[in-house]
């Protein structure tokens, strides 16, 4: 699976305020967020293997390259 990952955007100042400003316009809470990581482009075994575990755990196991 190629892509994208997100996380918690990182705001100065100005930023802030703008969501804040929106948040009210909008009457709701609004989330920034901003690219963070690629995901890991897996062969077939390294899959296989993320994928038992997922259904070991229960859980949803996400590969990815933090972006530098």
């Amino acid at each position: 699976m190629a892509g994208t990952c997100m996380g918690i955007a990182r705001l100065d100042e100005s930023k802030m305020q703008r969501v804040r400003q929106l948040e009210e316009e909008l009457g709701t809470p609004i989330l920034a967020v901003e690219q963070i990581c690629r995901w890991t482009d897996l062969d077939e075994e390294r899959l296989r293997r993320l994928q038992e575990a997922e259904e070991e755990l229960g859980l949803v196991l996400l590969a990815y390259q933090v972006e530098s």
